[in-house]
């Protein structure tokens, strides 16, 4: 592990410089065993595709004890323990209204069947959330759906909106602006604070998308709001080593 400082009230900890599956298995892995350690000060522990890092207050520990701490942790040990995860299936009505940028596959071959076939009922790796709070980046795209981000960015993206952007697909839990090529929208809210979990999924994670039509979007969302809906969870677990 590599551990650097890059500001007062916090630690880096990179474990390489490639976007891969089996380094996010790792992080997820070092943050759940950083957690039990319960070293005193630590405020957050946020993961990016390579790195992982540990916010803390300076004002209950410091840099000196919290490396000491972590000199404890050994990555290579930690690899043969279970690693748990979730499996959240995310509802998704293509296309229309929801999805404008769903016909410009055509383009590239693709009609409006064919990319919603390659791009639901798989599961993608939640690598990081990031940009704003429950925006998930995943990986495991179909490479047959890589496409760049819109030229013009639009001012306003709908909540709940399913895109493409390079090789990887995510969604937007606010209004936001953004350039990412659009398929679709979900009607559960990604972020609900009155939820137990306001974000359904963290890294590790892995979300199926279910296509649906406009008549089941609108059923779900108001099943949703008046507390009616169960969003489809499953928990597994495997070896890490796998």
């Amino acid at each position: 592990m590599e551990v650097m400082q890059y500001a007062e009230d916090a630690l880096t900890i990179n474990l390489g410089n490639e976007v891969d599956e089996k380094i996010n298995r790792q992080l997820v892995i070092l943050k759940a065993a950083i957690e039990k350690l319960e070293i005193e000060g630590i405020t957050d522990i946020v993961l990016s595709y390579t790195s992982l890092i540990v916010y803390f207050d300076v004002q209950k520990t410091n840099i000196e004890k919290l490396k000491e701490s972590l000199s404890t942790l050994d990555l290579s040990d930690l690899t043969d323990s279970t690693y748990s995860y979730k499996v959240i299936k995310i509802p998704v009505c293509y296309g229309g209204k929801f999805g404008p940028d769903l016909d410009s596959f055509k383009a590239d071959g693709l009609e409006p069947e064919d990319v919603i076939a390659r791009h639901s009922e798989k599961e993608y790796l939640v690598y990081m959330l990031g940009f704003m709070p429950g925006f998930p980046f995943l990986g495991g795209l179909d490479e047959s759906l890589y496409k760049a981000r819109l030229d013009s960015p639009r001012t306003k993206i709908p909540a709940g909106s399913v895109g493409i952007g390079g090789q990887q697909t995510g969604m937007y839990p606010f209004d936001s602006p953004g350039g990412w090529n659009l398929l679709g929208r979900t009607p559960i809210p990604l972020y609900d604070s009155s939820r137990e979990s306001a974000i359904l999924y963290e890294a590790g994670d892995r979300i199926i998308y279910t296509s649906i039509d406009e008549d089941e979007y609108y059923r779900i969302q108001e099943a949703y709001e008046k507390g009616q809906y169960t969003v489809d969870i499953e928990y597994r677990g495997e070896e890490n080593g796998a």
